[in-house]
């Protein structure tokens, strides 16, 4: 086994450095220096999640390590790698193994694996059966089919929301054939939400950002935003009803989808990509204009890949706070107070010994 440090959890949003073994190399493998991972939502419900299930229970042998968007440098390949050569710059997204047989495999869509893809964090290896590790780690093994190249001018550091925030909203977008004219009104300005604006842009979409208050009128000017329409403006809600072809909503909590509908025009879609629990919604909310409702998770490797050389080409990447890996509790609760514009993310190079300045049985000062 390979042995590395990362940041394992030990509470809801509290994580502590410890030693990790990582597989040796199979032949498909691929070995990267992990240089650098954002922080997302779904890691911080996923330490809440841990806690939940973990309260009272003896502290477990086996860490629980997050992070699930990362690009790095590749140290070692596996005896039938093909793709990928030690040094090049590669990033990984959620997802690292599907049954690669199965409808939705073989048209693309890797992430809609019938028998459920391997997470990234959280997941069962489907060949040994051990319990998948993310990377908030130095060192990450990954078969070399969910790898990508990352394409040269794109920034290594902002590239790395783009392997979940970024796809989360691409899927949605080229699935709708957002284009020149497209009229996109973007729910929520955060880190899935930038994105989207900067990517609709570039796609040559007419968009519009929906915010509870004017207060981000001017990040979404910068940001490439044509408008601002203010939710809880209810005379100026009214005045848009109707106006939008698609609506992407990226809100993370639980929330009325009505008054989104309402702004379709005829055929129109509301794809909510953000809160991924359950909805209630009147069926004539749908019924009223042949409104569509959809969602998407995550992407294929086909369509991460165009997602990258897109990025690259139209100078798009994410808005980011970079953090040394050691004030990773401090990223968790500013994420948490939504005190973050508009992703964090770790530079994981104070993992090295000679530069971490403290030992895997004693977190760091501060901790």
């Amino acid at each position: 086994m390979r042995r590395t440090r990362g940041w394992a959890a030990r509470g809801p949003a509290s994580l502590h450095m410890v030693e990790l073994e990582r597989r040796d190399l199979r032949p498909e493998d691929i070995a990267l220096r992990v240089d650098y991972c954002g922080v997302c939502h779904s890691d911080l419900h996923a330490l809440h999640e841990y806690a939940q299930r973990t309260a009272g229970a003896e502290s477990s042998e086996d860490p629980f390590v997050p992070g699930h968007e990362c690009t790095g440098t590749v140290t070692e390949v596996g005896t039938e790698v093909t793709r990928f050569a030690v040094g090049d710059t590669v990033a990984v997204g959620n997802i690292v193994d599907a049954c690669l047989r199965c409808d939705m495999c073989t048209a693309g869509q890797e992430n809609y694996c019938r028998e459920f893809p391997t997470l990234t964090y959280g997941g069962v290896d489907r060949h040994d059966g051990t319990p998948t590790r993310g990377a908030f780690a130095r060192e990450l093994v990954v078969r070399e089919e969910f790898a990508h190249h990352l394409p040269p001018g794109l920034d290594p550091a902002a590239a790395a929301p783009l392997l979940c925030a970024g796809i989360t909203v691409w899927e949605p977008l080229r699935a709708l054939a957002v284009s020149s004219g497209t009229r996109l009104a973007v729910v929520g300005l955060g880190g899935l939400g930038h994105l989207a604006v900067k990517l609709a842009v570039a796609l040559g979409a007419e968009v519009t950002v929906l915010s509870r208050s004017a207060a981000k009128a001017d990040d979404a000017r910068r940001l490439g935003a044509h408008h601002l329409l203010v939710s809880t403006d209810e005379v100026a809600m009214t005045r848009a009803r109707g106006s939008f072809d698609v609506v992407l909503d990226t809100v993370a909590v639980a929330h009325d989808l009505a008054p989104l509908l309402e702004l379709l025009t005829l055929d129109g879609t509301l794809s909510q990509v953000g809160y991924l629990g359950p909805i209630s919604l009147e069926t004539l909310s749908l019924l009223m204009g042949r409104r569509k409702l959809t969602s998407a998770g995550s992407g294929g490797m086909a369509g991460t890949a165009q997602m990258l050389e897109f990025c690259a080409a139209h100078g798009v990447g994410a808005d980011i706070e970079l953090l040394p890996s050691s004030r990773i509790d401090d990223a968790f609760a500013r994420l948490a107070r939504g005190d973050v514009r508009y992703r964090v993310v770790l530079d994981l190079s104070d993992l090295e010994p000679d530069t971490a300045g403290f030992t895997a049985s004693s977190p760091p000062p501060g901790q």
